[in-house]
């Protein structure tokens, strides 16, 4: 015995895919969506029967249902007293804010490598990038080292030194060392061959 194909029923309402994008909705359907919605809050007809009167589907409507239902409550929401500002001009004024405070930044950067170099001292690591930069075959590069600012301190020390005890020389310093102090750790020191 052949079986008989089952047959669906079809039901009046249309699906989901014909109903219209909720933004394409003009506004003469909003209005008659939202006369539909209120007849079925009020009583006059059931949810399904409005579903089919708009060619929608009944979980499409429920969805109108609920959103209607979310504005009216928004709308009703007491709204705060005074001019609002509008996001673009919100937007716009946090932009100079933020444009001022990078230029006080700059400028305080600036004042602090200002005093660092007249107190003699070093800038600091923690302004420039903490991961060293890397030259096109991907090795490390070196980094630039301040002789002149070196040799300074070392002689300034020297000066304080001898000033305290004149005539006193370290057993193991040579004339070298004091015009080229040791590096400090982490630096690569670059010294000539002797030959």
């Amino acid at each position: 015995m052949k079986k008989k194909p089952e047959t669906k029923k079809k039901s009046p309402v249309k699906p989901a895919a014909s109903a219209p994008p909720a933004l394409a909705m003009t506004t003469s359907e909003a209005q008659r969506y939202a006369a539909r919605i209120l007849e079925v809050l009020g009583g006059q007809c059931s949810p399904p029967q409005a579903a089919q009167a708009l060619a929608i589907s009944l979980p499409r409507y429920y969805q109108l249902e609920a959103r209607a239902l979310e504005g009216l409550v928004a709308a009703l929401a007491p709204r705060p007293k005074g001019k609002q500002p509008l996001l673009e001009n919100r937007i716009k004024s946090l932009e100079k804010q933020l444009e001022a405070a990078q230029r006080q930044c700059a400028r305080q950067e600036a004042l602090v490598r200002v005093t660092q170099r007249t107190l003699g001292l070093a800038t600091s690591a923690a302004s420039k990038s903490s991961t060293p930069s890397r030259d096109t075959a991907g090795r490390r590069q070196r980094r630039p080292m301040v002789r002149a600012l070196k040799a300074a301190r070392v002689l300034e020390t020297k000066s304080q030194a001898a000033g305290a005890d004149p005539g006193v020389k370290d057993a193991g310093q040579t004339e070298a060392d004091s015009v080229q102090p040791a590096a400090p750790a982490g630096a690569e020191e670059v010294r000539p061959c002797s030959a």
